[in-house]
């Protein structure tokens, strides 16, 4: 499942706030918290980049963004809106190699992020 942190905490060798999983995704808060609810989607499988992802990861790509989308509504953050973002390779903003989708809400985002 990869030697980063997430896979780390995907076989739960470290702890974590988990508040989402199924088969494929894993889901935990932020210790780094950007807004007051920042929670960030795993694959269980692990894909370095989305740029590193191949068409046969279509299916779980759309798995990520779906229980990022599933999660909002369940919280009620759906209807005021949330934001999700995967950066991606350095400049991008990534610093775990493990690619993840952040969900961010609970407060009013601005374009650009910065």
């Amino acid at each position: 499942m990869g030697d980063t942190i997430f896979g780390k905490i995907i076989r739960r060798e470290i702890p974590a706030d988990i508040v989402y999983e199924d088969d494929d995704v894993l889901a935990f808060r932020d210790l780094n918290a950007q807004a007051p609810v920042h929670v960030l989607f795993v694959p269980k499988k692990p894909i370095a980049t989305l740029d590193s992802a191949t068409a046969a990861d279509a299916e779980l790509l759309g798995k990520l963004l779906l229980a990022a989308a599933a999660y909002a509504r369940n919280e009620g953050l759906a209807e005021q809106g949330y934001r999700t973002v995967i950066n991606c390779n350095e400049h991008g903003g990534q610093t775990v190699f493990h690619l993840h989708v952040h969900l961010l809400a609970g407060r009013q985002m601005h374009w650009p992020p910065g």
